[in-house]
């Protein structure tokens, strides 16, 4: 028959010995390790160099030239490059009205911030 071994940290016995009846080490505890900011800007910028490799291949498969017009501009650009211009004109345009009402509810806050701190401040008794 096989003999089965005990996983690390379970007790064979009661009494703190192994079945050769030397004493077993006490177990150390185990020690988890925080995510840090570091750990986190490593893992972005991997992922931003992925991203960036995958996006110089779309851009290398698809280098036939377009035309492209807007607003009486004309121009020939790779279709990669249009495609990808296009994608960055987009995020522009949910980004940037983004940032604005973050910027607007930050210095709202920042209002009541202070007008609470306000009101604390005037309703403590005066030595």
């Amino acid at each position: 028959m096989a003999e089965e071994f005990p996983a690390p940290g379970d007790v064979t016995q009661d009494s703190g010995e192994q079945a050769g009846g030397t004493a077993q080490p006490p177990q150390l505890p185990q020690h988890v390790v925080k995510r840090t900011r570091m750990g986190g800007l490593w893992l972005a910028s991997g992922s931003f160099a992925v991203v960036l490799l995958l996006l110089l291949i779309f851009i290398l498969e698809n280098g036939r030239s377009v035309d492209v017009a807007y607003f009486g501009a004309h121009g020939h650009v790779p279709l990669g490059v249009a495609l990808l211009l296009a994608a960055v004109l987009g995020i522009l345009m949910v980004v940037i009205p983004g940032t604005a009402r973050i910027v607007q509810l930050r210095l709202t806050a920042r209002r009541h911030r202070r007008a609470d701190a306000g009101q604390v401040a005037a309703s403590r008794p005066q030595p």
